[in-house]
């Protein structure tokens, strides 16, 4: 989501945009999201499941991320047991591709 603003310098006004980060609101969103930019998991582009890429580095990139920069208040041991957790509850295949689609990406 972009946030829009108005500048004003002097005579000249300026419409800037920057980008700004989601808002992460549960422990399990904030793992989805670091697997996500790890690469670790992927969204299945026409029915959005997730799916576990199965790549051993970009999985620990992010369990490395969970321990090294955990969200506020939280443990770097929960963090990361959310980040397995998450890995524990998909798997890699999307449920409503048929098989010879999944073959195909």
């Amino acid at each position: 989501m972009t946030d829009k603003t108005i500048r004003r310098l002097g005579a000249i006004s300026k419409l800037m945009t920057s980008e700004r980060r989601p808002v992460i609101r549960t422990l399990r969103g904030w793992a989805i999201h670091v697997l996500q930019e790890t690469g670790a998991i992927r969204e299945c582009e026409e029915h959005g499941w997730m799916q576990d890429r199965a790549d051993p580095h970009a999985r620990e990139r992010a369990f490395d991320i969970a321990r090294q920069d955990p969200p506020a208040d939280v443990s770097p041991h929960a963090a990361e047991a959310a980040v397995r957790d998450v890995l524990n509850s998909i798997g890699d295949t999307c449920p409503e591709c048929r098989p010879d689609e999944e073959d195909r990406r």
